[in-house]
């Protein structure tokens, strides 16, 4: 089986490192990190399966595109690739936007965080299968 390749994309290295050694020891995944939206739409040529995407992007560089635009310019290059918001937002309005910009979900930073990612993950798999069996079924009438 091929291992899944996930853009992890975060301005916080702490929480990024950590989100990394987490999916490292509980998976079989090749990550990629990345400390902004603008060095993740740098290398969406590698093409990874997933992008899981820090919603606020600015605690570095406050002029930095921010998950949301991020999210927008990800989708107008790679309609296909799923996106999952990660935030410290838990507010319905924000999660909402986030869906209606075609985010596949929207996880809150807590600390089951890495629990509800790894179900968005999975998820995500069985979505994309069951369209490919829906696509060859449909093929067939």
């Amino acid at each position: 089986m091929n291992k899944i390749k996930l853009f992890l994309v975060d301005d916080d290295a702490l929480f990024l490192k950590s989100l990394e050694i987490e999916f490292m020891s509980n998976g079989d995944f090749e990550i990629e990190t990345f400390i902004s939206g603008e060095l993740c739409i740098e290398n969406l040529f590698k093409n990874p399966d997933i992008i899981i995407l820090d919603y606020h992007l600015d605690g570095i560089n406050p002029a930095a595109m921010n998950g949301l635009e991020t999210l927008q310019q990800i989708k107008k290059i790679k309609k296909d690739i799923p996106v999952i918001i990660l935030s410290s937002q838990d507010k319905i309005e924000v999660a909402i936007n986030c869906m209606h910009n075609n985010a596949f979900d929207y996880v809150v930073k807590s600390e089951t965080a890495f629990v509800r990612l790894r179900k968005a993950i999975d998820s995500v798999f069985q979505l994309q299968k069951i369209q490919k069996e829906l696509s060859w079924y449909m093929d067939r009438m």
